[in-house]
């Protein structure tokens, strides 16, 4: 069983930077994507991005790319978020979430069914 815990968040202005991580204990967590989802008050949850097992092949939404970057560090079971240029539009619940399956080409994970474990979430509030 894998399990995900983020942290990191926080209340901050906008313009300021945050990064989150997602510490994850398992048996296969190394060889597992690893993504992060967003979901701010009376939306649905959204995709942010995503990263391969070994890091060299990073993904993002549009609305955070050139902003946010994704990274992993294997060695640490640690997966980051770190998050430039806040906007309000921001605000959110950020999670972190990984699959059960093994890394595929062929799997599309900036789909929430793709994946099978999530953290609980940490809050990130970004002030005008």
């Amino acid at each position: 069983q894998v399990q995900l815990v983020e942290s990191g968040g926080g209340l901050v202005q906008a313009g300021a930077s945050l990064r989150l991580s997602c510490a994850a204990s398992g048996p296969t967590v190394g060889s597992n994507a690893m993504g992060w989802f967003r979901q701010a008050p009376g939306k649905a949850r959204e995709y942010v991005a995503a990263i391969n097992p070994s890091g060299t092949r990073t993904y993002y939404a549009d609305s955070v790319k050139g902003r946010f970057t994704i990274s992993r560090d294997n060695a640490k079971n640690t997966e980051y978020l770190q998050m430039n240029s806040l906007k309000p539009d921001d605000t959110a619940v950020y999670y972190c979430a990984a699959p059960r399956a093994p890394y595929s080409l062929s799997i599309d994970y900036r789909r929430e069914r793709n994946y099978d474990y999530w953290g609980q979430g940490t809050q990130v509030t970004v002030s005008s």
